[in-house]
């Protein structure tokens, strides 16, 4: 009896029969699972940095501007800069590799436009800052709101 049931230690006695595979199986689960989530943040994670730092560069910014407006083939995106097709189209592969645009194929065209996940997964996590900032904004108005009748009161 003693291998087939767990004890409780808050209990002398011994809970109703739970066999010990069971309650390992679980305990493995709960293990797995929270490995997968925590693989899933760091992944997470990556992507995100990837986004960010391929907005790094103010041509890449240039090109997602310019994508906002319509879809655009390579010669397209090229036309504003003084940049050759294939520099044009190594900056289009790291915003193709972050996620932040998409390739379709037209016939022999490629026009590229943005990719509305990518872009979503930025506002997502831009928009989790913008309510931690009003939040602290909030709280300092509140702040100096009461701090102002108190140096009202010592003026005098």
């Amino acid at each position: 009896m003693s291998g087939s049931v767990r004890r409780n230690q808050d209990e002398q006695e011994y809970s109703p029969a739970v066999p010990c595979f069971i309650v390992d199986a679980y305990e493995r689960y709960l293990t797995i699972s929270i490995y997968l989530y925590k693989l899933n943040l760091m992944y997470s994670e990556l992507v995100l940095d990837a986004r960010f730092s391929a907005l790094a560069d103010p041509t890449r910014r240039a090109i997602l501007a310019q994508l906002a407006k319509g879809e655009a083939t390579v010669t397209e995106l090229a036309k504003p800069f003084e940049m050759t097709q294939p520099a044009i189209s190594q900056h289009l592969k790291v915003l193709e590799d972050a996620g932040l645009i998409d390739r379709r194929i037209e016939g022999t065209r490629r026009p590229r436009r943005l990719a509305k996940d990518g872009i979503e997964a930025m506002d997502q996590w831009l928009a989790m800052l913008r309510k931690a900032f009003e939040k602290n904004y909030n709280r300092l108005d509140k702040v100096l709101a009461e701090m102002e009748p108190n140096q009202k009161g010592r003026s005098k």
